[in-house]
């Protein structure tokens, strides 16, 4: 049989079942963006020919990795948040206010680029404005898992304990922008493009519009993609406006079901984590970025004992410095071990596991991606064995590839992304688009962020204010 490509390898790694589908030299038929067959070489070899056969010497091939949440746009502000308690109000938001719309679009270029050299072909992003998201996923061939943040809140510097002012006119025209971009971009280019509506928080807007949200999410068939528990900050809004804690007030009024993704759970118990879960609601884990922002190891190990699925994420690199999930893998599992003092809570293969099939599972695209299976569109990446972190490579009477990407691995063993069947990055190059002239202007946009944002770093940011001037940054 005829097909468009032949993609060979010394490993794969399906995903299959409930470990890791280990198929040695093997090799996966592609066809019009699906996978007709994936199995053993000799097999695939035999069955099919190609206009096209990429033959992965010394690699290990995997399904593209799934990031469940990101901020992308944020990029353009890395590594101005850290090492600061109340890092939204007091780290981000001074620099926030000076930070326009071209400046997110630059941001998240930057971002998805990242993401997509570092393994990830699921692009998670969530922020307004989106359609230049749009856009660009569309032309840089990633897959797009979007939402656009509806906000009622007022945009400002808050106080701790001050009750945020909502603005109800805002919060609606949000709300409609999420829903006209849903009508422009939801399924399309080949159903690459999926978008989710985001409310930012159930303290960042009312009680009446997030209801209208999770109604007009569930029209569409699409999820409701929302900051759950994601803090004290939080929960002390919620106990002062509504005098209850965010997931049980969820529960009480039906937001608690299959159509919520629920990211982060900060500051959850594990008996609110396992209540998420019997819902039926997915959680979204972003170990890096809680782990720098808040101190704290999220409860997704009983929400995944309870029967939920977790969904691994970026979230945004003013908090956690890099979209690279390979990193939040190692992180999750690390977190996890010192967290209940047992070396072999978490152990890597379900990292991967939660990088790929659970994180698709999570997000709702399960039956696309997350696995290199029969009939699933063919999004797979290439890890190149020849790279030092991944040396030496062990096949007996252990295998130990798949600790070492999780354990040793930076991101750049990446050297092929396919997504839909087609390459979109390949030895350090993007293949539909140019990096460096992506990139271009970057840094006059800084510099006038940074002149424009002076006299707010210097009233709200208390650390870093002092930090620069005592010459420890």
């Amino acid at each position: 049989m005829r097909i468009d490509r032949i993609v060979k390898a010394p490993h794969i790694y399906t995903m299959k079942g409930e470990g890791v589908g280990y198929f040695g030299n093997a090799a996966i038929a592609v066809d019009r963006g699906k996978i007709i067959e994936a199995g053993s070489r000799e097999m695939i070899e035999k069955e099919y020919s190609a206009d096209d056969v990429i033959d992965l010497k010394d690699h290990a091939l995997f399904p593209g990795l799934i990031d469940g949440h990101m901020h992308t746009a944020l990029a353009i502000l890395r590594g101005l948040a850290q090492d600061t308690n109340n890092w939204m109000m007091f780290g981000l938001q001074p620099f926030v206010q000076h930070t326009g719309g071209e400046d997110y679009a630059l941001g998240s270029r930057l971002g998805i680029m990242e993401a997509i050299k570092n393994g990830t072909t699921t692009i998670g992003d969530y922020g307004d404005p989106m359609e230049e998201v749009c856009r660009f996923i569309n032309r840089i061939g990633a897959r797009g898992n979007l939402t656009r943040t509806i906000r009622e809140a007022k945009q400002k510097v808050y106080q701790p304990g001050e009750l945020y002012e909502y603005d109800r006119e805002m919060g609606e025209e949000s709300l409609r922008r999420n829903i006209d971009l849903f009508d422009r971009w939801h399924g399309k280019k080949d159903g690459r493009i999926r978008i989710l509506f985001g409310p930012q928080g159930p303290d960042f807007v009312s009680r009446e519009l997030l209801l209208k949200v999770q109604e007009e999410a569930k029209k569409r068939g699409t999820r409701v993609h929302l900051h759950t528990q994601q803090g004290s900050r939080e929960t002390e809004q919620m106990m002062k406006r509504y005098g209850r804690r965010t997931i049980p007030w969820l529960r009480e009024l039906g937001l608690l079901d299959e159509s919520l993704l629920a990211v982060h759970l900060t500051d959850a118990t594990e008996e609110e984590a396992i209540m998420v879960a019997d819902s039926g609601a997915s959680m979204v884990l972003c170990p890096g970025s809680i782990g720098i922002i808040d101190g704290i190891v999220p409860p997704s190990v009983p929400f995944q004992k309870a029967g939920g699925n977790v969904a691994l994420g970026s979230d945004q690199a003013p908090g956690n410095n890099c979209h690279n999930i390979i990193n939040e893998m190692k992180l999750v599992t690390l977190f996890n071990k010192i967290k209940y003092g047992d070396p072999e809570v978490m152990p890597a293969w379900k990292a991967l596991r939660m990088a790929t099939i659970e994180g698709a599972k999570a997000i709702g695209m399960d039956e696309i991606a997350g696995s290199l299976e029969k009939g699933k569109r063919a999004d797979m990446i290439g890890i190149d064995l020849n790279k030092i972190t991944m040396k030496p490579v062990y096949t007996h009477p252990m295998r130990n590839i798949v600790p070492n990407l999780v354990y040793s691995a930076r991101g750049d063993e990446v050297s092929i992304s396919m997504v839909e069947g087609e390459v979109i990055y390949r030895d350090g190059k993007f293949t539909k688009v140019d990096e460096q002239e992506i990139l271009q202007g970057m840094d006059e946009r800084v510099k006038r962020i940074g002149k424009e944002a002076e006299e707010d770093f210097y009233a709200f940011s208390r650390i870093h204010r002092r930090l620069m001037e005592e010459g420890k940054l």
